[in-house]
């Protein structure tokens, strides 16, 4: 059983907790439980409800009308009112609801809706990672379990996949070549993907080696393929162990090709960059650095 203080529902939530207090106080709406040592806390339920009755706040319902509906009966209200939402933490509540009851036509419902009013780029940086933002969150607590995190990765990658998909029917708008992989270790590819999408929407013909790739694939992929830039994602890899001999050895056999790296590695260790290594921090310095590069080699 997962254990949520009031501070980590107003995380999940967006509820300031004072708020939280008076709904618990004036409403009853929720009944904290209580350790053995008389500490608060809240359980998946509570977080569950929270979320609906946010949903439903913010779409004009009051508080102490909220308050008199039975729980079948908010849930039904969500219900309605789930696919056709607009405001943006609407939906990412509403895709958070559909994880927690691994209802998957809900959650392709809402988020093809935002894919089609804002195009799947757009919806990506203001649903999607948003939302695993907050999963990040609930991971820390130990409230998502591992079939939650796969429902929504797999989700996702599947969409993400299909986008590249598309825009592989039309030629490559550039000469400009790029492989993208994941070092050993590094089993997360739904970064790698949208990485994948962003530079192939540019125009740029993308080998994607994968996850848990070795440095001599790397470089065999290198003098095959003849890439203009490299791009490797350091997260979880070299966690326990130093990055800057793996980016040396990367750097010294890739003296012809622009690489690219990003990921929590590189900005929590001290790196010596070579001449042809760059750090980027995030997609949009990415798309920036791309968007100086000569498009004809």
């Amino acid at each position: 059983m997962v254990a949520y203080s009031i501070k980590d529902l107003e995380s999940l939530s967006g509820v300031k907790a004072h708020t939280l207090r008076i709904w618990e106080k004036r409403y009853n709406i929720i009944n904290p439980s209580r350790t053995d040592t008389n500490i608060r806390y809240y359980k998946d339920e509570d977080l569950q409800k929270i979320l609906n009755i946010t949903l439903l706040n913010r779409k004009g319902f009051k508080i102490s009308k909220i308050a008199d509906m039975a729980n079948a009966e908010i849930m039904q209200k969500v219900a309605e009112l789930t696919d056709v939402g607009e405001l943006f933490e609407d939906q990412i509540d509403s895709m958070m609801l559909s994880m927690f009851e691994l209802d998957e036509s809900k959650f392709n419902i809402i988020l093809e809706h935002q894919i089609a009013a804002k195009g799947f780029e757009e919806a990506m940086n203001t649903i999607v990672y948003p939302l695993l933002d907050k999963l990040s969150v609930m991971w820390l607590a130990g409230s998502v379990k591992g079939v939650h995190e796969n429902f929504v990765s797999n989700i996702i990658k599947r969409k993400t996949i299909i986008e590249i998909d598309r825009l592989l029917q039309s030629q490559p708008k550039t000469k400009l070549r790029a492989l993208v992989y994941l070092p050993e270790q590094e089993t997360h590819e739904l970064s790698l993907l949208f990485l994948q999408f962003v530079l192939v929407s540019k125009g740029i013909k993308v080998i994607n080696l994968g996850s848990n790739v070795p440095l001599i694939d790397v470089l065999e992929g290198k003098n095959i393929f003849y890439p203009d830039f490299i791009f490797a994602i350091f997260n979880d890899s070299f966690s326990e162990s130093p990055l800057q001999p793996y980016i040396n050895e990367l750097g010294k056999n890739t003296k012809d090709t622009y690489v690219l790296i990003s990921g929590f590695q590189t900005v929590s260790q001290q790196l010596t960059l070579p001449s042809n290594v760059k750090i980027l921090n995030g997609i949009e310095q990415i798309k920036e650095f791309i968007d100086t590069v000569p498009t004809e080699k």
